[in-house]
C-alpha cells in the first residue's frame, strides 16, 4: 500500500526522538567514550497485529564547519546494509532507553509524585476521607527518591554514566516536564488517545477503540484503571453525597490548590488543569494519581530486568558513530572486515553494562512485605459496611484481572504477549511473590 494510505488505515507509527534530543547531540559528543542523535523511527502495523520497523532517520545538526548529517537505514538483505540497520537499531535503543528511564518512570511516576504527598501531609488531616483513600498509596516515595538523588540519577552517577543523554540526563528530563508533562493526560484513556494509540468510541469497551488491538498495557491497563475507577467512585459518592459538599471542603480544596499552584508551580496557570467542583471531579483526579503510582508505575518498572537485563536486547548508550558518517578509511575498512566489532564497540561497555544490569536487578525487585493492590483493607474500612462491600468488589475485579491476564497469555493470536522467546505480558498482574517475577502491581512507588 501506499504511506498515504498507510496513514489513513492508522497502520504507520513514528517513535519520534528527535526534537528532544537534538539539542544536547553536540554537547553529548564532546564527552570522551559516548555519542548521540536525534532519530526517528518508522514502524508499519502488519496484519498480524505485530509492529514491524520500516525505517531508522538518524541526524546530527550542523557542528563547527560541518552541516548537518543524516541517513536514513532500511532493512535489507546484504551483509552491509544488514550490519548498518543492526547499528542503527542500537542507537535507536539507547535514544529509547533513555526516554523510558528518565521521562517514563522518573518523572512521570517517581517526581510527579511529590507533591501529591506533600501537599496531602500538608493540607489533610490524618483523619479526612481522601487522606485516607490516598495514604495507602504514598509509603516509601519519598524516601526511594531521597535515594535515587543520592546515588542513581545524581551527577556522575549510574544514570548519568551508563544511559545516552550521560550528564545531561536530568537536564532533559526537566526539559520534558516542561514540553510534555500534563497532569490530565497522566490519566490511561487520555494518554493513550494522546499517543495515538487509541480513539475515543463510546460504543467500544471502556469507551476507547485501540488502534493496535493486540496491545498489551492498554488491554490490561484499561481494565485495571476501570477497576480503580468503580472503586474511587463508590468510595467517594460513600462520603460525598451531596455535590456541593465538594466545593465546600476547605481542606480538600487547600490540598488540590497545593498541588496546582506550589506542587506543579511552573504549571499552575496551565488550563488544562482539573477543576475540583464535583463528586465526579474529585474522582477522576483520584483515580489518576492511584493509576500513576500503581498501575503506571508497575508496567515501566518490575519488568526492566526481564526486557533488558540482557542488555544487547536494549543497549542503555551507544558509543560510537554510525560508520557511514564521516567515515575515515581505517574505520570504515573494520567495520567492512570485523563488523560484530563495531556492534560491540557501539554497544555499552562491560562495565556500564554490569552497573545497568545490577540496578535492573533491585527495580525489578518486590520486597516480602510489599503490598499489593487491593490486599490490605484498612481498619477503619472494615467498620463501615458500604466501603467494606465497595472494597471487596474492588478486589474481586482485581481477581478477575489476574484470571484475563493468564487466560490472554495462552491465546497463540496475541502474537506481542505469546510466541516463541515472547515475555508472556504479566506487568499489570495484580499480585505478585517475592523477588524479580515481571508481575504484581503495589500499592505505591516503593522501589
Amino acid at each position: 500500500m501506499t504511506v498515504d494510505e498507510a496513514l489513513k488505515r492508522k497502520k504507520m507509527f513514528i517513535l519520534d526522538y528527535h526534537d528532544l534530543y537534538m539539542p544536547y547531540v553536540n554537547k553529548v559528543r564532546e564527552i570522551e567514550g559516548t555519542t548521540l542523535y536525534g532519530s526517528r523511527t518508522l514502524l508499519f502495523l502488519t496484519e498480524d497485529g505485530t509492529l514491524r520497523p520500516v525505517a531508522i532517520e538518524l541526524t546530527r545538526p550542523p557542528v563547527g564547519d560541518k552541516p548537518q548529517w543524516k541517513q536514513v537505514f532500511t532493512p535489507t538483505w546484504d551483509a552491509t546494509g544488514c550490519w548498518l540497520w543492526r547499528l542503527a537499531k542500537a542507537h535507536v535503543c539507547a535514544h529509547d532507553a533513555g526516554y523510558h528511564q528518565l521521562v517514563i518512570h522518573w518523572l512521570r511516576t517517581h517526581c510527579a509524585t511529590e507533591p501529591y504527598i506533600i501537599a496531602a501531609n500538608r493540607q489533610l488531616s490524618a483523619m479526612h476521607p481522601i487522606y485516607r483513600l490516598l495514604h495507602p498509596h504514598f509509603p516509601y516515595t519519598m524516601e526511594i527518591n531521597a535515594l535515587a538523588r543520592e546515588s542513581l540519577i545524581n551527577a556522575g552517577g549510574i544514570i548519568e554514566g551508563c544511559f545516552s543523554p550521560e550528564k545531561y540526563s536530568i537536564e532533559l528530563s526537566s526539559v520534558a516536564y516542561d514540553q510534555l508533562w500534563r497532569f490530565d493526560m497522566e490519566a490511561l484513556p487520555a494518554d493513550l488517545i494522546r499517543r495515538g494509540m487509541a480513539v475515543e468510541d463510546p460504543t467500544a469497551e471502556h469507551g476507547l477503540k485501540l488502534t493496535i488491538e493486540d496491545y498489551p498495557f492498554a488491554n490490561d491497563g484499561l481494565i485495571l484503571w476501570d477497576a480503580i475507577k468503580e472503586w474511587v467512585g463508590d468510595y467517594v459518592n460513600h462520603y460525598y453525597p451531596d455535590p456541593t459538599l465538594v466545593e465546600s471542603d476547605t481542606e480538600l480544596q487547600g490540598w488540590w490548590t497545593e498541588v496546582r499552584t506550589k506542587g506543579h508551580a511552573d504549571k499552575k496557570d496551565e488550563p488544562w488543569w482539573p477543576v475540583l467542583k464535583t463528586p465526579e471531579n474529585l474522582i477522576h483526579i483520584l483515580t489518576t494519581i492511584i493509576w500513576v503510582t500503581a498501575g503506571h508505575h508497575a508496567a515501566v518498572n518490575f519488568g526492566q530486568y526481564m526486557y533488558a537485563g540482557y542488555f544487547p536486547n536494549r543497549p542503555t548508550i551507544a558509543r560510537t558513530n554510525m560508520p557511514t558518517e564521516d567515515p575515515s578509511e581505517e574505520f570504515f575498512k573494520n567495520f567492512l572486515k570485523k563488523p560484530e566489532m563495531a556492534l560491540l564497540m557501539c554497544f555499552p561497555s562491560q562495565i556500564q553494562a554490569t552497573k545497568v544490569m545490577a540496578v535492573l536487578d533491585v527495580l525489578s525487585n518486590h520486597s516480602p512485605d510489599e503490598e499489593y493492590l487491593g490486599e490490605k483493607l484498612e481498619s477503619s474500612w472494615a467498620e463501615n459496611p458500604v466501603i467494606n462491600a465497595a472494597f471487596e468488589r474492588f478486589n474481586g475485579n482485581l481477581k478477575r484481572l489476574e484470571g484475563i491476564i493468564d487466560e490472554r497469555n495462552t491465546n497463540l493470536k496475541l502474537k506481542n504477549r505469546v510466541g516463541a522467546g515472547v515475555v508472556p505480558y504479566e506487568l499489570l498482574k495484580p499480585v505478585s511473590t517475592p523477588g524479580v517475577t515481571g508481575m504484581g502491581v503495589p500499592n505505591s512507588i516503593s522501589i
